[in-house]
């Protein structure tokens, strides 16, 4: 909304508070739910879209739901561009787990994918999603390849355990787009990303970056280097902004709470409209 788009939302679930904390209420919206608004939606006739952004879900029905609503709105609109951020799970301490049932992960390998247009994983689930291990950079660009060849355009590996060549306390992202150009050619876009890491777990990045990432590339339809650019670099700002007020709450020598390390959205809104540009993208 901030970056000029009109968004209704679904909630998929309705918790009090994001799962980070030790305790949550709340409900989950089911896939017959899902389908119930969407045909509220259709009878109105206001069902047409330029954008579908996809997060976090934990049951297969409604995620198989979000494909068959997918597939109908790109018959409307054949220029519609799906957004799909696969959260299945993460790596801590170079060990990965899945935080979602496992069979989310042939749904999400067989048919999100296919019908995707933006993929937004980390590295786990680039790996989840492909069957390959990433330990280089090279192996990354081929996992993208694979990712790309299942049906999205644009990949991006929104953070990764890759050595960085700015340095340990630096974290990697890849991006790779894949352009027709008018005489049918292929053309392909590959960046590297590094920003520094920030010592705290937050929760809702991997939202923030699936949501700016859909508008950069809106605003940058041609330029995943700009696109990534504008989108790390307000996420650097909002990470900064929240790590050194969570700092200032807890007091010194204290861990900040999950409460303290809630991500400083309103206050960061002028840098998520024109973020500064703070960090580069290397084309590879």
């Amino acid at each position: 909304m901030v970056l000029g788009l009109e968004v209704d939302t679904v909630n998929s679930v309705q918790f009090s508070n994001h799962t980070g904390y030790a305790h949550w209420k709340g409900q989950v919206l089911n896939s017959d739910e899902l389908h119930e608004l969407y045909e509220g939606l259709k009878l109105n006739n206001v069902n047409h879209y330029d954008y579908v952004l996809t997060g976090y879900t934990r049951d297969t029905s409604f995620l198989a739901m979000v494909v068959d609503i997918v597939k109908e709105l790109k018959q409307q609109n054949s220029n519609l561009v799906y957004v799909c951020d696969p959260v299945m799970g993460d790596k801590w301490n170079g060990e990965g787990s899945m935080y979602v049932p496992k069979d989310l992960l042939p749904v999400y390998r067989d048919k999100v994918v296919p019908v995707a247009d933006i993929i937004t994983p980390n590295q786990f689930e680039a790996e989840l999603l492909t069957g390959r291990k990433i330990h280089t950079e090279k192996e990354a660009i081929e996992v993208m390849d694979m990712l790309h060849a299942m049906g999205p355009e644009t990949v991006v590996i929104t953070s990764s355990d890759l050595q960085a060549p700015l340095g340990n306390n630096y974290l990697i992202a890849l991006g790779s787009q894949r352009k027709t150009e008018a005489d049918g050619t292929k053309v392909m876009q590959r960046i590297r990303v590094e920003s520094p890491k920030v010592d705290a777990v937050f929760v809702g990045t991997g939202d923030l970056f699936a949501a700016m990432l859909l508008a950069w590339t809106h605003k940058h339809p041609n330029n995943l280097k700009v696109a990534c650019e504008k989108t790390v670099s307000a996420m650097q700002h909002v990470l900064q902004r929240t790590i050194t007020s969570a700092k200032a709450q807890a007091g010194e020598g204290n861990k900040p709470n999950s409460a303290q390390l809630e991500l400083r959205m309103v206050q960061s809104k002028k840098d998520i409209e024109n973020p500064a540009i703070i960090i580069k993208a290397t084309v590879l």
